[in-house]
């Protein structure tokens, strides 16, 4: 994290009092691409740091929880400090009502261990997007390496406090548009991003401006403007429809292992397609998303006895 930056830019803060005991780290996990994103880290002392590029400009986000207060703390540095502070309820699920929502019996215990959790959104569109295209066929492995790898060369170094209270804590923010759409092709391959990738995230840079505003539209019209880019399908929209909007009925079809996951947890059955997903999950509509998440958070996974995707080799890699 850059120190001097903050110079001009002091921290500011913010004290938040949720109506509910907010798991701040369990919402906000959803965002953590990997364990080595530079533009995420949890530290020991309990905090969870972010670098976000805001409308406003690139900004850090520092967020203790203290539960037994009932407060969330929230120190926020850089160009972008008070509108991240402003949209903290929000990206903590602020405006989530999961109300209405009676999960499956398979998961009935998942939703008494997880009740408090809601589904945050940030209202960045880019941000979500990036790293979900990065993502598109092939392994999370693949995916996350792409990323830090994409952020570390085109990225920038988030603001922060001249000393920091957290030494461990040194992070970036993704690039922007216009550093995305300046990236040439063979850099795309160094940071083993292929065509496939690549060229519909230089399609999003162009039209970043429009994206974002279609992100203060309903889901379904974001899903419909935003799969209008070449390159840009059903998985892809979801993913960034259910950080950015907080889309709570939003399904990750398409994923290699979403749908096999989602059956084997409500069915104990292997070899669940996408069809079939959709059917089991058509009594829960308005709250898909709820229902794929809690999958997740309960580690509700099909044991594994195929071969496993393999990392694809065949492209360079920046060391």
């Amino acid at each position: 994290m850059a120190a001097g930056s903050s110079d001009a830019h002091p921290g500011r803060t913010r004290v938040w009092r949720p109506g509910w005991p907010c798991p701040v780290p369990l919402v906000l996990s959803t965002h953590r691409r990997g364990s080595g994103d530079p533009t995420f880290r949890t530290t020991a002392a309990g905090a969870t740091w972010r670098g976000v590029r805001t409308p406003e400009g690139p900004a850090t986000l520092r967020l203790l929880p203290r539960p037994h207060d009932g407060e969330v703390h929230a120190t926020a540095w850089g160009s972008g400090a008070e509108w991240l502070l402003d949209s903290v309820p929000r990206m903590l699920g602020a405006d989530d009502d999961p109300s209405g929502f009676v999960p499956p019996e398979p998961l009935a215990h998942a939703w008494r261990r997880y009740g408090h959790w809601r589904l945050g959104a940030t209202g960045l569109v880019m941000e979500s997007l990036v790293p979900a295209v990065i993502e598109q066929k092939v392994t999370g492995q693949e995916a996350f390496a792409g990323f830090r790898r994409l952020v570390h060369r085109f990225g920038e170094r988030a603001p922060g406090p001249p000393s920091l209270p957290e030494p461990e804590v040194r992070l970036w923010v993704q690039p922007s548009p216009a550093q995305l759409r300046a990236v040439p092709s063979w850099e795309w391959l160094a940071c083993h991003v292929d065509g496939a990738r690549s060229r519909p995230l230089m399609h999003a840079a162009r039209v970043a401006t429009a994206l974002e505003r279609a992100g203060r539209e309903h889901p379904t019209e974001f899903d419909r403007r935003l799969r209008t880019l070449p390159g840009i399908g059903v998985w892809t929209s979801a993913e960034v429809r259910s950080r950015a909007l907080g889309d709570a009925d939003s399904v990750s079809f398409g994923d290699y292992h979403v749908a096999e996951n989602v059956g084997w947890a409500l069915t104990g059955r292997d070899g669940t397609t996408d069809e079939q997903m959709a059917e089991l999950l058509a009594p829960y509509a308005g709250h898909r998303h709820r229902v794929q998440r809690l999958v997740e958070l309960a580690g509700l996974v099909r044991p594994r006895r195929g071969a496993k995707m393999a990392p694809r080799r065949h492209l360079p890699v920046r060391r």
